[in-house]
């Protein structure tokens, strides 16, 4: 009989970054590998990605990567993970296209090649008692999966995202029937998306997609200037949408970031995205050969995020688009609630730029993500014996709870997990046994990993209290200070407004540094942290900010100095 454990890496507590380990025996499947878009108080950081540690320890034991569809909450990891792991990635024809194009975008990855097309009618076989299937789900991007891990005692069924619409298109419908197949032969556990769960958005309905085709087809007919549509690059259902409305009023279509570009020619290539008029896409460089009426700019920004291109069209700082009176920016995103300060920033600096503002998140529920009537569905349709939601904040994850308990599944039966928790199926029953140590990834630039706690607090530090470096020379054998105290500050105080401070600083940095001096047992580094502790204590008494401090000490020695230029005039 098969031992079964499942360990969530990322995607339990926190918005995006889905990567869940499920152990069966010897073996560890890796269902989805994503990223996260950092939050406002990491400073300086790219993106966060699962922390791979446990996987490293037991990186034989690896079989594969299972993806359940393109969008970076699912694959924005992977040209990292296969930097480090020599192991298959299997998924959908158009997910493992844009999986080729993230990992040929960084150096340690671009050589990776082993990669595996899957449909919804694969199966692979892995032991006798663990086969890897998989079934079609309807989310914002064509060919979504769910993922199946049939074993001995029963299925791990994780979901991916996923939502319900009787009117989704041809790729994009889910297959109830296989739905109901895989419950009938018994589903152990359910990880279960939980994205759209909350109670606001449980209690309204999700609009299906030819509402909102329907409702930005209204928005193009009515406006009588340019519209700029902010969409994330990935969201090929909403690019085809675009597309479709577009061509219905006689617009042509200007991509603006490599990105879209590179997805939409992709999609477009294997037939997942379509272009109703042939001649309807220009570059952006021919935008101004049109009348204003006649021009739809697709702005997906860096990685698929619009928000801050907006921002810079706003502020006429934009590469080639600003905005101006008579235009109207789309935005079709659905913000999370990280991001709806910056959305409502981003809304006030374009009306400011004189041009207005539509989304249809204001108009319509249009997320890709399940609400409470779908999420009971997907539970009835699996039946499963426990639930583990996942994908999400905690209290989405509550909320997903809440919804499996009305329609009978036991509280005791619902795991709301933290990252690094061990659930194992042992003797009948489903427990978390323990955990395993995992943290957060962060990149920076090209380094992976290499931002710590400590850097970040300092970064928060400068961004808000600014920096406050004392240079001072000193001669430590004759166990005096050569030159006074040199102070700069940046982001801290206006220099030439708080001259006092600056002195009675300088002062005390003298007398710190004097004291040392004197000390028969100097030391360098006690003489710097006496220094940041005296200024630090000082400047807070007298500003209430705690700016970083730093003390630069620099040492001569005169005698040898004199000797030098004695000898020097010698020789001359």
């Amino acid at each position: 009989m098969s031992d079964i454990k499942i360990i969530p890496l990322g995607g339990v507590r926190e918005n995006a970054k889905n990567m869940y380990a499920v152990e069966v025996d010897e073996d560890i499947f890796i269902l989805d590998c994503g990223l996260q878009y950092p939050e406002s108080g990491l400073l300086g950081i790219d993106i966060v990605i699962p922390d791979f540690s446990y996987l490293k320890e037991n990186a034989s034991k690896i079989k594969g990567v299972f993806l359940t569809h393109g969008h970076a909450d699912a694959i924005g990891a992977l040209p990292y993970f296969v930097s480090e792991f020599s192991v298959p990635v299997f998924g959908s024809e158009l997910t493992i296209a844009l999986a080729r194009i993230a990992c040929e975008g960084e150096e340690k990855s671009k050589k990776f090649r082993d990669f595996h097309v899957i449909t919804e009618q694969t199966e692979i076989d892995f032991s006798d008692d663990t086969t890897i299937s998989f079934f079609k789900t309807t989310h914002s991007i064509p060919e979504s999966l769910g993922i199946v891990v049939k074993t001995a005692k029963g299925s791990i069924v994780y979901t991916g995202d996923f939502k319900f619409d009787q009117t989704a298109a041809p790729g994009y419908r889910s297959d109830l029937a296989r739905l109901a197949e895989i419950g009938s032969e018994g589903v152990l556990a359910l990880l279960s998306d939980s994205a759209n769960a909350d109670d606001s958005a449980a209690a309204k309905r999700i609009a299906d997609e030819r509402e909102i085709y329907d409702f930005i087809a209204e928005n193009f007919e009515d406006s009588k200037g340019r519209i700029i549509v902010a969409c994330k690059a990935s969201n090929i259902l909403r690019v085809q949408q675009v597309f479709n409305a577009a061509a219905k009023y006689n617009r042509k279509v200007a991509l603006t970031g490599y990105d879209v570009e590179k997805i939409v020619r992709t999609a477009m290539k294997l037939n997942k995205l379509h272009l109703p008029d042939e001649n309807m896409l220009i570059n952006l460089n021919e935008i101004d050969k049109y009348p204003e009426d006649q021009i739809v700019i697709l702005e997906t920004g860096r990685s698929g995020e619009p928000l801050k291109s907006l921002q810079k069209m706003a502020q006429k700082r934009h590469r080639k688009v600003n905005l101006h009176e008579g235009d109207l920016v789309f935005i079709t995103t659905t913000p999370s609630h990280a991001m709806e300060t910056m959305m409502a920033k981003t809304r006030d600096m374009i009306y400011r730029a004189g041009a207005t503002v539509k989304a249809i998140s204001e108009e319509l529920n249009s997320s890709g993500h399940a609400n409470r009537d779908d999420l009971q569905l997907m539970m009835n349709l699996l039946k499963p014996k426990y639930v583990v939601p996942v994908q999400g904040e905690y209290r989405l994850l509550s909320a997903n709870r809440r919804w499996a308990e009305e329609i009978g599944i036991p509280k005791e039966n619902i795991f709301i997990l933290k990252k690094g928790d061990v659930l194992e199926y042992t003797k009948g029953k489903m427990a978390i046994t323990g955990s395993v140590e995992v943290g957060n990834t962060m990149i920076d630039g090209i380094g992976v990993g290499d931002i710590g706690n400590i850097v970040l607090r300092d970064r928060k530090v400068l961004s808000e209290d600014g920096i406050f470096i004392a240079v001072i020379t000193i001669d430590r054998k004759k166990k005096k200070i050569v030159d006074e105290p040199k102070l700069t500050s940046r982001g801290f105080v206006y220099v030439k407004n708080n001259r006092d401070l600056m002195d009675e600083s300088a002062k005390i940095v003298k007398t710190v540094v004097q004291a040392n001096l004197d000390n028969k047992e100097f030391d360098w580094s006690h003489l710097k942290q006496d220094i940041r502790d005296n200024l630090n204590r000082y400047l807070y008494e007298q500003t209430r900010r705690h700016p970083v401090i730093l003390p630069v000490i620099m040492e001569i020695n005169q005698y040898n100095n004199y000797r030098k230029n004695k000898d020097h005039k010698k020789k001359n």
